[in-house]
């Protein structure tokens, strides 16, 4: 049996860190892990018998993503597994966050994993087979303030990845999307930009953004358990693979109580609802 490929993005922290380290150790895989400065990714080498394809890789540079995906296909034959991870974070309430700030993250968040996903998709497709790991957030299902902007990109993950895995379902390709909660990587801290709120009418906000970022590394969940989680979920697990998968206590519980919640408001407007259609 041959090896599977895995195309990991942003793999110098976090999530993209544990994966890409837990994938290093695995038999039967190739990792192709990149990140924008591949230097960060020296951890990989004693790990590396020939298995293993650094790329330098900014998803918001399409030319970069391509020349990666090329580099992947020469050396391994083919991508069976991308995982979206790269990404970042802001804190701001809506009417005060910066605009270009805002709109870089979506080009990070959004533009990045749907151009890298498309670069990707015509392997996959030639194959009949592949697995892309969306990375969403429990904020792609339930909104907190001074997320506004990133709860806008998650939305979008979420949405893009449901249309995609309906498309691609007769072609032998998988989605999955994650939505992890609190976890120990960058993400509250080095990894998302935060705007203090100025205005006085949002002053009540500012001791929850700098309480997040004071939390950083100290959240719940471990992002080391949650690599094995997933390379469990696309290797063993692919007949029944989920279309969403939440990741941490708190995305579950949170995740239940949100659809728990819209199902009775739904369930309590249908008849108002209904009314609207001509008869």
């Amino acid at each position: 049996m041959s090896n599977k490929t895995w195309f990991v993005t942003g793999t110098s922290t976090g999530f993209g860190h544990s994966l890409a380290q837990r994938l290093a150790q695995q038999e039967g895989v190739n990792l192709v892990a990149t990140a924008r400065h591949t230097d960060q990714l020296d951890y990989l080498d004693q790990y590396d018998h020939g298995q293993i394809l650094k790329q330098t890789l900014d998803v918001t540079n399409r030319s970069q993503i391509d020349d990666a995906v090329k580099a992947a296909n020469d050396k391994f034959g083919g991508i069976d597994v991308l995982v979206n991870n790269a990404g970042l974070g802001y804190f701001g309430t809506f009417e005060e966050s910066n605009r270009d700030d805002v709109e870089y993250m979506f080009n990070v968040n959004v533009w990045g994993l749907v151009d890298m996903t498309r670069a990707v998709l015509p392997t996959m497709r030639k194959q009949k087979s592949g697995t892309i790991v969306n990375f969403s957030s429990i904020g792609g299902l339930y909104s907190f303030p001074t997320l506004s902007f990133y709860h806008g990109t998650k939305y979008a993950v979420e949405g893009i990845s449901e249309s995609l895995a309906k498309e691609v379902k007769d072609l032998g390709i998988k989605v999955l999307i994650i939505e992890p909660s609190g976890f120990r990587t960058d993400w509250a801290g080095r990894s998302s930009k935060k705007a203090l709120p100025t205005i006085d009418d949002y002053q009540q906000f500012t001791d929850f953004i700098e309480a997040n970022a004071k939390g950083a590394h100290h959240e719940a969940g471990d992002p080391d358990k949650a690599a094995q989680i997933i390379f469990d979920q696309v290797t063993n697990h692919a007949a029944d693979l989920p279309l969403r998968l939440p990741l941490g206590k708190f995305s579950s519980d949170t995740a239940i109580e949100k659809y728990k919640q819209n199902l009775a408001e739904f369930e309590r407007l249908h008849d108002l609802s209904a009314s609207a259609d001509q008869k």
